[in-house]
């Protein structure tokens, strides 16, 4: 569990944070602080050593699996890759092709049944741009049967598609075809070609699934898109799924077949029949790419999705929410979830990451998004994602970054990529924690624009300031709890909970940072000491 540690002026005097008021002489501020005369408010990046960093392969929506002595991502367009670093990773299968070393066996669909129903020009429901979509698996080792699974999905158009498994006695393959489990985009003319009369009743399908017009009833179920399987703190299996359409939607796992267990219905507590317990959207909002995880740390489990639209300039972001149940209801920090009736829904959600810009990085990150998570071996917990670049076009990496739980248990993520850093148990000094502070702000909105960095001083009399639009010095307040690395800061009357650490910006130089979450918002700070 989160152990919350009473934050006062004697816990703060324990852990070396001076106290001190600012004087009523001049602007002169008292302890080791400089003068506010003397403050650097102008953000220029130029004179700041710059580097970045080649993955080494193009992985889509990135899916992690940890083994003893290696990282694996599977991802889209029938990607496979493996690290040594979580930094750079080096390809094993790439591309919808029957020579795929992983996939190559589902590609080939001997039974006819892979892309039967979505996925392939010549599919029950043809793709809209003739080519082939195996998109978004997600790799788990079944430990019933000892057996690596992978789920994933054949899409033919925005809501019309397919989830299926596959399994291979190794991580790297080959995945043989398991069965077909979730289909979507069912109209009134397709809808024997599915599975989806064995579990209710047609006239029921037809009256809920299917709209007077035939076609399928997006808003309100789901596209059977972007599968992620997991195991619950009891030993459960269960499938998170969903893209835009009518929500993200949860199914439990057998174990001892890779199949999914259709419910029985529970209206009330919004649980289908056939497709399972929607747990929020609908309305054909922003929402994809499901992934849960539970933190024995908090107890909690966490739900990431991805909002906005995935290319460069779409605002592709990171949300999560949580709950202390695995079938929810999952929450913000506000203790909210977008619903069906909800027309805008970038209010909702933890924003985790977006579309930003920090020191020594020689462009801008976009568009990060489509994330899985792990707690490694050694305990460090990691977001994995893939990015585009302000300079790349439609290019894209994929990165890795820590994070960790801030006091109240909600995830911030380190702001540069993962390069060995381990935080201190015991915290940081006065002297390590004050000075001069780039300020990344991700505020809350889905678009393709990002903030510049502004300036922000941490005084050691536990002062912030900044400068506001018309010259004049801000103050806002901070504290560090006792012996720890929490922190919590408060600027423009937003109160952020998060950690202080040291880690290596983009060109490899040894920088102090810190990274909080307030009212779904987060901010970064990175300080260089020369």
């Amino acid at each position: 569990m989160i152990k919350k540690i009473q934050r006062s002026a004697a816990a703060i005097l324990a852990a070396g944070l001076l106290i001190n008021t600012v004087s009523g002489c001049g602007n002169a501020v008292s302890g080791n602080d400089i003068s506010t005369d003397d403050m650097n408010f102008d953000a220029d990046m130029s004179q700041i050593e710059t580097g970045s960093l080649n993955a080494g392969s193009s992985v889509h929506d990135p899916s992690i699996v940890v083994t003893d002595d290696k990282y694996y991502i599977v991802g889209s367009h029938m990607t496979f890759a493996y690290s040594d670093d979580l930094r750079t990773w080096t390809l094993k299968g790439n591309g919808y092709t029957a020579t795929n070393m992983i996939f190559g066996d589902l590609f080939k669909d001997e039974t006819g049944e892979v892309f039967r129903y979505t996925g392939k020009a010549d599919s029950v429901v043809p793709t809209d741009d003739g080519t082939c979509h195996l998109w978004a698996p997600d790799i788990i080792y079944n430990k019933a049967n000892d057996l690596y699974y992978m789920y994933y999905c054949t899409s033919s158009t925005w809501n019309a598609s397919t989830i299926g498994f596959a399994t291979s006695k190794t991580i790297d393959g080959t995945y043989e075809y398991g069965g077909d489990l979730v289909y979507s985009g069912l109209t009134r003319y397709n809808i024997e070609e599915t599975d989806v009369c064995d579990y209710v009743d047609e006239d029921y399908a037809l009256d809920n699934y299917v709209k007077l017009d035939g076609t399928y009833n997006f808003d309100e179920y789901p596209n059977a898109l972007d599968p992620s399987v997991f195991y619950d703190k009891d030993g459960r299996m269960w499938m998170v799924y969903g893209s835009w359409s009518g929500g993200i939607f949860l199914l439990e796992i057998d174990e001892a077949t890779g199949n999914v267990i259709h419910p029985e219905a529970d209206p009330e507590n919004g649980v289908d029949a056939y497709f399972g317990k929607k747990l929020f959207g609908g309305g054909h909002k922003s929402i994809e790419g499901p992934y849960i995880l539970y933190d024995p740390d908090s107890d909690y489990y966490y739900l990431y999705v991805s909002y906005g639209g995935l290319v460069s300039d779409g605002g592709y972001q990171i949300r999560v929410f949580r709950s202390k149940e695995v079938n929810g209801d999952y929450v913000d920090m506000n203790g909210n979830k977008p619903e069906l009736s909800d027309s805008d829904h970038s209010t909702f959600g933890l924003k985790m990451s977006g579309n930003h810009i920090l020191p020594s990085l020689t462009t801008a990150y976009q568009a990060t998004g489509h994330n899985s998570a792990m707690i490694d071996n050694d305990g460090k917990k990691y977001i994995v994602y893939h990015t585009r670049f302000g300079d790349k076009g439609e290019y894209f990496e994929p990165r890795v970054r820590q994070y960790f739980l801030n006091e109240e248990g909600w995830p911030v993520m380190l702001p540069y990529i993962t390069n060995g850093e381990t935080i201190s148990d015991t915290g940081y000094t006065t002297e390590e924690i004050a000075g001069r502070y780039y300020l990344e702000e991700l505020g809350l909105d889905i678009s393709g624009e990002y903030t510049d960095p502004t300036i922000i001083y941490l005084g050691s009399n536990g002062t912030v300031y900044s400068k506001a639009s018309d010259g004049t010095i801000k103050e806002g307040t901070y504290t560090v709890s006792e012996g720890s690395y929490y922190v919590h800061i408060t600027i423009d009357d937003t109160e952020y909970s998060g950690v202080f650490c040291k880690q290596l910006d983009e060109s490899g130089k040894e920088v102090f940072v810190f990274t909080a979450c307030g009212q779904n918002k987060t901010i970064y700070g990175v300080k260089y000491n020369d």
